[in-house]
């Protein structure tokens, strides 16, 4: 008989359940408030240690804060099939150390502009990657909110920047910003089939742990390449990164999951489409960047794509 406290996991919502639960919707907008966020908190990192590094601390971070969860809780990891411990690993790969570690890495080889035509690609993998291997439905509202909702993105980045994109100059960055992308939408849909034997937490927490590990050496290895030591982070390093691991790496994900329980990975995906916006708003308020027409078009497009979407 297994010691593990039992956990009631929510019934995922039939095929024809329009609206997107209150909660799951709370949460997809904070773990999507926090992602933005991450933009600012990882330049900030990266000024003072190298990428590698810096993906391994929020990983290690994040994996402290689960530790301390299931302490407090009293709370044991259930046993888990064979099938299931190696969808764990790729888990890991595909939306931790190895999705993180590319991207942070890709955006250093190409240029901010590019990096986000390449983000809005995201919810439209998930919306691909549901349809064809979790039988999700891809109906007309569906369609017209993701399409509204990635014009509303491409409004905020504004035609400059559009125009400013530069394939043959970035091609390696490019490739693995678009690769890192890529593996978020496999990472939603592979969690998701998971989530049908381990609940939300459980399944984040493993996926950590796993990421942390295997990201340890990597960042010794780039350590010693690099002649760099972590005694050099600053304390506006050192605070950028624990906000990383504490937010984005720890809650943001988990409250993805909790979502993803709660409704379909399209449903969940196009919230995405908000965190340019949120950027751009956070910009505003912290760096004193002026708001333009086109942000508050984009944001308006954008919430009606997630509405039509999330009823579709």
């Amino acid at each position: 008989m297994s010691d593990v406290c039992p956990v009631e996991k929510p019934v995922n919502p039939p095929a024809g359940r329009r609206v997107v639960p209150a909660g799951a919707r709370a949460a997809l907008l904070v773990a999507c408030l926090f992602w933005a966020a991450s933009f600012v908190a990882t330049k900030v990192a990266l000024a003072a240690a190298p990428p590698l590094t810096v993906v391994t601390l929020r990983l290690l971070v994040s994996a402290a804060c689960f530790a301390v969860w299931f302490a407090v809780r009293r709370r044991r990891f259930s046993p888990v099939t064979r099938a299931d411990g190696w969808r764990l690993v790729w888990l890991s790969l595909f939306g931790t150390g190895l999705h993180y570690g590319i991207q942070t890495v890709g955006l250093q080889y190409t240029t901010a502009s590019n990096g986000s035509v390449y983000a809005v690609t995201g919810p439209l993998t998930i919306t691909l990657l549901a349809v064809i291997f979790l039988g999700e439905r891809l109906t007309w509202r569906k369609t017209a909110g993701i399409a509204l909702a990635l014009t509303g993105v491409l409004v905020v980045i504004g035609v400059e920047t559009l125009l400013a994109f530069d394939l043959t100059g970035h091609l390696l960055g490019d490739l693995l910003v678009f690769a890192s992308i890529f593996m978020w939408g496999v990472f939603t849909v592979l969690g998701k089939d998971t989530m049908q034997r381990l609940d939300a937490l459980e399944l984040t927490a493993r996926v950590t742990f796993i990421g942390a590990a295997y990201m340890i050496p990597a960042s010794v290895a780039e350590m010693v390449a690099r002649g760099w030591s972590p005694a050099r982070l600053d304390l506006g390093a050192g605070a950028a990164i624990a906000f990383l691991g504490v937010t984005c790496s720890f809650l943001a994900t988990l409250l993805y999951f909790f979502a993803l329980e709660r409704t379909e990975s399209q449903k969940a995906g196009v919230y995405f489409y908000t965190i340019p916006p949120l950027t751009y708003v956070m910009a505003w308020l912290w760096l004193g960047e002026q708001i333009g027409l086109n942000l508050v078009m984009g944001v308006l497009l954008v919430l009606v794509g997630v509405y039509l979407t999330e009823r579709g």
